[in-house]
């Protein structure tokens, strides 16, 4: 199915409702094996700086604006991620009122991608526990900050650790059997790191193994279900997030083929998907979409005409751009023509979307 991209009047006045001339600060919180990027609001003068091939507009160790005690948005990183890329999104949400809380993946981020895959994608929602957690218990951050309402936003892979705080979960088995049925069309994402011609065949032979076997003649590696909370038997009201202060998801271009429709249909907490329909690495058809299609809470808040998967983060210096791209079986360039308009139209629905129910009396 495809969705019109469209900002609602609501939308668009809490957008606006922000203090949209407000500056943008950074800070750094340190946990063990998992640094924190903190973007949030300033009354500081922020400046361009320059981190490598990115430059953003921020105020580096900034004292946070004045003001009651914030609501914060955790954002989980693509597959080789890093906050840099996502920053224009973070600093939307911070103009908007935020504190932005952004962690760097263990093993699955642009330094280092050992873990990325199911073994990142297992340990994520863990990592923005600890990041909620951290916050709640440090000296200079626990009074600024109310965390009954915690939003997440994830982008790519980070829509697996989003989707899984909102309730949702995957199997292994689901991405074999999906690929195994779906391979030519969303091949960008079955051969993710794996370029050469061994490798895609030996993922290939993978798939064709599992395709007619039941679960009950799987390994249990293969067939248990990760992320959100197992209902009991004969239960009908059971709220399936493993942490209750989840309570705001939005998804960017996610992965989502991975996860059991019946989990994504128990999802009750309020859910926005923004896609791209020109997305290759992950088909629409097989991610955002089906998000759509089984999960009654959750609400398309735009689709990016002609955007592709890398088309979304911002900034994406072309140095960066080049270098992801080699690394893409199929998708991994941003698409020529794309009016970058309609991104930031989608961020400041993300910021809507958190804003309306994050900030609920």
């Amino acid at each position: 199915m495809k969705f019109k991209h469209r900002l609602s009047g609501a939308a668009l006045a809490l957008a606006l409702a922000g203090p949209a001339a407000a500056q943008v600060g950074m800070a750094r919180l340190e946990l063990p094996d998992l640094p924190v990027t903190l973007i949030y609001p300033t009354t500081e003068i922020a400046t361009v700086q320059q981190f490598g091939p990115f430059r953003i507009e921020v105020a580096p160790g900034a004292a946070l604006a004045p003001d009651a005690a914030r609501r914060l948005v955790v954002m989980s990183h693509g597959t080789g991620g890093s906050p840099l890329a996502d920053h224009a999104l973070a600093a939307t949400l911070a103009r908007a009122g935020f504190v932005v809380a952004q962690p760097t993946h263990a093993g699955d981020n642009a330094r280092d991608q050992r873990d990325a895959g199911p073994v990142s994608w297992q340990r994520r929602p863990d990592e923005i526990r600890r990041v909620i957690d951290a916050l709640g218990a440090s000296p200079q951050w626990q009074s600024r900050l109310q965390l009954d309402r915690v939003g997440v936003h994830g982008m790519s892979a980070g829509g697996v650790s989003a989707l899984a705080l909102a309730g949702a979960q995957w199997r292994l088995a689901n991405l074999l059997r999906h690929c195994g049925a779906h391979l030519e069309q969303d091949i960008g994402f079955c051969f993710n790191g794996a370029l050469d011609a061994a490798s895609q065949a030996e993922r290939r032979a993978g798939f064709e193994r599992v395709r007619s076997v039941p679960d009950s003649q799987l390994p249990p590696a293969v067939t248990t279900a990760h992320g959100g909370r197992s209902a009991p038997a004969q239960t009908t009201a059971f709220d399936p997030r493993p942490d209750s202060r989840v309570a705001a998801v939005t998804l960017l271009v996610p992965v989502a083929a991975i996860f059991d429709a019946d989990s994504l249909a128990r999802i009750r907490v309020p859910l926005g998907v923004v896609s791209a329909d020109a997305d290759t690495l992950l088909l629409p058809a097989y991610h955002s979409e089906q998000v759509l299609a089984y999960c009654k809470a959750c609400t398309p808040l735009a689709t990016l005409r002609g955007g592709g998967h890398f088309d979304v983060l911002a900034p994406w210096p072309a140095t960066v751009a080049d270098a992801v791209a080699a690394t893409q079986v199929r998708g991994g360039r941003p698409q020529e023509g794309f009016d970058a308009l309609q991104r930031q139209q989608a961020f400041d629905a993300i910021a809507a979307f958190h804003r309306k129910y994050l900030e609920q009396d």
